[in-house]
């Protein structure tokens, strides 16, 4: 049985934690920052975790993960 190649996108967007949850990036921390609020580039910084109904599908792209 050959091995299944994981998705090349998803590998460099998400992370597996431990307890098999999948971490992302925040959106909308790259340019344009001056009209945002200091509460909402502060709230970006930190990692974010992928919503459940999506959480299958990028499983499903990361065999190995």
């Amino acid at each position: 049985m050959p091995k299944i190649k994981s998705h090349s996108g998803a590998k460099k967007r998400f992370k597996m934690t431990k307890k098999g949850k999948v971490k992302r990036g925040s959106a909308f921390t790259s340019h344009i920052l001056t009209k945002k609020s200091a509460k909402v580039k502060r709230n970006n910084r930190h990692p974010q975790y992928v919503d459940k109904t999506n959480e299958a599908a990028i499983k499903e792209m990361l065999p190995y993960s």
